[in-house]
């Protein structure tokens, strides 16, 4: 494959809108995903604050419309795949596969996003499958009409409880604080749902419990010091994010917590590699705001390409 002009990491709405912005630019681009197209969306049960759809969209059908958005489009070639290094310099960057492909290119746009942070108890990994999981709409419907817990306290633990409670028993919502950062709203309809929901405020999961399967968990107050065990079959995880970024090179500058820094035109540190989307150090991750980044990248990475060629 001849070098192209831009290699975009990542089919989330941060990579997708990249590539449309580049292809239509007149610019060669490769568009690589390890999965499919969507991202973080196919685990979400409805967007209600994505513009367009005021009676909200199902994730899986914003993933569909941004998959076929992409397809027709000159000067792009999508890659399945997943990346394992990228190397080089402005320029002249080399972009490494796990099947040993290798792509040339003269710009990089890392739009990998990030992945479900583990709670770090005991037996997490081992369970994994057998009634913990990162994905209500993934699994949710294997426990219908059982008991279930969710951890967390933003809005993707209170969404995803609101896409339970129409198919579990009950609900058992376990957060660390005293209030949740989640929406007013969400909070207001599980409360309105009596005892169908049950909350366990400064509270967090000190034990995973079950032979083979996950049947109960150890739930610990962090102020009283009070230890319960409580029946679930599943127990459905939210507690934040680590970014996707084990390929990139040593150099490229991260926050605290390993996101990628960048200035408002989703530049880096590093001449021809830009982020976009949730794999950036930033306040606000939504759909929205991953695709307004992938714009933004996407118009920066041309700019820099004409400057290259200039």
């Amino acid at each position: 494959m001849p070098k192209v002009d831009s290699l975009i990491i990542g089919e989330g709405p941060a990579g997708v809108t990249a590539a449309l912005y580049l292809a239509r630019s007149g610019c060669s681009v490769v568009l690589a995903e390890q999965m499919t197209t969507g991202g973080q969306i196919l685990a979400t049960s409805s967007l209600e604050n994505y513009p367009g759809y005021p009676q909200g969209i199902k994730g899986y059908e914003l993933a569909d419309l941004f998959a076929a958005h992409l397809q027709g489009l000159e000067h792009l070639e999508r890659k399945s795949g997943a990346v394992t290094q990228v190397a080089g310099e402005a320029g002249n960057f080399t972009v490494t596969f796990q099947d040993k492909s290798v792509v040339s290119c003269r710009s990089v746009l890392v739009c990998s996003g990030a992945k479900h942070r583990k709670l770090g108890v005991e037996r997490e990994e081992e369970l994994t499958g057998h009634g913990v999981s990162y994905c209500a709409l993934c699994d949710g419907n294997f426990f219908r009409g059982k008991p279930v817990a969710v951890v967390g306290g933003g809005n993707a633990a209170l969404e995803e409880s609101l896409y339970l409670a129409n198919i579990v028993d009950k609900i058992h919502l376990i957060h660390r604080r005293d209030t949740f950062r989640a929406r007013k709203t969400y909070y207001d309809r599980l409360s309105a749902m009596g005892d169908k929901v049950v909350f366990h405020l400064d509270s967090q999961v000190t034990k995973l419990l079950g032979v083979k399967d996950l049947s109960a968990i150890g739930i610990s107050n962090l102020k009283t010091g009070a230890y319960e065990e409580v029946n679930v079959e599943a127990i459905f995880i939210y507690v934040g994010f680590e970014p996707v970024t084990t390929f990139l090179p040593e150099e490229l500058e991260r926050d605290p917590q390993g996101f990628i820094v960048t200035d408002t035109e989703m530049r880096t540190n590093l001449p021809g590699i830009f982020a976009a989307g949730d794999i950036r150090s930033k306040l606000c991750r939504q759909v929205i705001t991953a695709a307004g980044d992938g714009a933004t990248a996407a118009q920066a990475a041309f700019v820099f390409l004409e400057q290259l060629h200039g």
